[in-house]
């Protein structure tokens, strides 16, 4: 912490300590040691956490203060008492005793922490509806990106995959193989269901599940698997292919073809990410209107 001690920043009248920033670090800390490659990366990676913490210390006083700048908004007592019991009981077992010595470990008031549930309510009520303002993405927009972006939904060659394995014994020949192979395949032509027979016979890792080793892209694949899977359409089984590892029969369950996805079919894609990405904006912007607005100083 490049903060030997006392006051890292103020927002407004409130005053964020270097406590403060520890108290939000802290957890992180360990995921950042577990990623870091260096003592310099750790070093780079902490100070880029303390400022992004620093700022979202102050953004949360901000947008306090814009929550109290209407009078008709409160936070009902009830929802306060409410927050505060289901802490002892989630964070201290219940414990009141426990609850206590926590709050003097940090030197705070019972009507201190009370502000702060409160104060998490307001910050997380006012991020949401900040973020709700950007939830209506019009079908005109969505065609749009679409239209733009359409190298983004390309797709691949691919297939929902089950397959039945007969793995070679010692001395087996490859008619040896074959012979066992069209003893499997001569129930599948009788009606059997796939899934029921590969449950029965494969010798496979996903045999419990009938073989199912679900979507499966041609880049995923074998060439000698993805030659024979890729020639099969919706609903069709292959011959057993022979391989020095064992029989292969492949059921294709369903096919999808390479090529640009249909604009029905990645529609909640995008509006899904269009509406992410309004909902980033919209904060911003908001946060920005905040900032200059408001008494900040950096220690």
């Amino acid at each position: 912490m490049r903060y030997a001690n006392g006051i890292v920043a103020i927002a407004e009248d409130h005053i964020i300590t270097v406590d403060d920033i520890r108290r939000e670090i802290g957890p992180l800390v360990p995921e950042i040691q577990k990623q870091s490659r260096s003592e310099k990366e750790f070093n780079e990676k902490l100070e880029a956490l303390q400022e992004d913490v620093v700022q979202n210390l102050i953004d949360r006083v901000l947008i306090i203060k814009d929550f109290h700048s209407d009078e008709k908004r409160q936070v009902p007592a009830s929802y306060v008492d409410n927050a505060v019991s289901e802490t002892i009981i989630t964070q201290f077992d219940g414990d009141r005793s426990k609850y206590l010595a926590y709050l003097r470990s940090r030197g705070i008031s019972q009507k201190d922490y009370r502000k702060e549930q409160e104060d998490d309510m307001i910050y997380g009520y006012m991020r949401q509806q900040k973020a709700k303002s950007a939830s209506t993405i019009s079908p005109v927009k969505i065609e749009a990106f679409y239209a733009e972006n359409k190298d983004r939904f390309y797709q691949e060659d691919s297939v929902q995959l089950r397959l039945i394995q007969v793995t070679r014994a010692a001395g087996d020949s490859d008619d040896v193989l074959r012979n066992k192979a069209n003893t499997i395949v001569s129930e599948l032509a009788a009606g059997a269901d796939f899934g029921d027979v590969a449950r029965k016979y494969s010798q496979d890792s996903r045999k419990g599940k009938g073989g199912d080793w679900g979507w499966q892209r041609r880049s995923d694949l074998r060439k000698e698997f993805s030659d024979v899977i890729f020639n099969l359409e919706k609903g069709q089984r292959s011959e057993p292919l022979i391989m020095p590892e064992g029989a292969f029969i492949f059921f294709a369950e369903d096919r999808k073809h390479a090529g640009i996805l249909p604009l029905d079919e990645v529609r909640p894609d995008i509006e899904k990410a269009l509406v992410q990405q309004g909902s980033r904006q919209a904060t911003e912007r908001w946060l920005e209107k905040l900032r200059r607005n408001a008494y900040v100083k950096h220690f």
